[in-house]
């Protein structure tokens, strides 16, 4: 693994990432066959297990597909094990022209965006162990992240932040209705806006059913990022996949400084 950051178990460390584990985390790239196939793995059994995903190509327990190889595979390992708690893989502008195009353009109409796309890079498969969920996980990938972004002069990224269906759709719809609002005036002010391939008609859901926004959204949309289009339906993962937009100039302050970038 080329490491990017750790969190060790010092105090000073501690209050930095509000981080409880004793044990620490250490963010990287996968650099080797086998700590890709250890962030394959991870990926299918978080996904099967938790969401009953379905990967129609799946052979012994790895998720793999077409874009593995053209990413950079951001990973999160305990100290001590080395066990995998925490991934994103990410598509460089340059690399998306290599692979064809963005995983995203299987699920959206990215034309508006053309504009961008040598700024613009994508994130996916999106994963955290469900013992490493009270934000240091996500905030150790967001910092590596970030600094790749940086090292390459990009400004944009793109990902498919994706609500599970298993409960009917309720939480989508929530996303929806409260983010209605500001894509709206988004497109009023001249954003870009883009369209999915397959909608998911979140409007005509019950809006009476109890839910909740996902952590992941709210956190996406705590550092200023934006959705920029209407929900797609994606039936291997039983989810409604919302776009979503960071400008990283828009960045927020904080998160800014948390992140080194200023």
């Amino acid at each position: 693994m080329l490491e990017l950051a750790r969190i060790n178990s010092e105090p000073q460390a501690t209050a930095t990432w509000s981080h409880s584990e004793p044990e620490g985390l250490v963010v990287g790239l996968a650099r080797t066959q086998q700590e890709l196939e250890a962030v394959q793995k991870f990926r299918y059994d978080v996904f099967t297990h938790e969401m009953d995903v379905v990967f129609p190509n799946a052979h012994n327990g790895v998720d793999a597909d077409h874009y593995d190889a053209w990413c950079e595979h951001v990973m999160v390992n305990e100290l001590g094990t080395g066990r995998v708690v925490g991934t994103y893989r990410l598509l460089t502008p340059q690399n998306a022209r290599r692979a064809g195009g963005y995983y995203s353009e299987a699920e959206f109409e990215l034309s508006p965006l053309d504009h961008l796309r040598d700024q613009l890079f994508e994130l996916g498969r999106s994963c955290t162990h469900p013992d490493y969920r009270n934000g240091s996980v996500i905030l150790l990938l967001w910092s590596g992240i970030a600094r790749i972004v940086q090292q390459h002069g990009g400004r944009y990224v793109l990902g498919c932040a994706s609500v599970s269906l298993r409960d009917g759709g309720a939480s989508a719809a929530k996303v929806w209705r409260q983010v209605a609002a500001s894509m709206a005036e988004a497109a009023g002010a001249g954003l870009p806006q883009v369209a999915p391939l397959h909608r998911y008609p979140v409007e005509c859901l019950d809006e009476g059913l109890p839910a909740r926004v996902p952590p992941l959204i709210k956190g996406y949309l705590k550092v200023g990022a934006r959705i920029c289009g209407e929900p797609a339906w994606d039936p291997d993962f039983n989810t409604a996949d919302f776009p979503v937009l960071l400008d990283v100039e828009n960045l927020d302050p904080r998160y800014r400084r948390h992140f080194g970038l200023v």
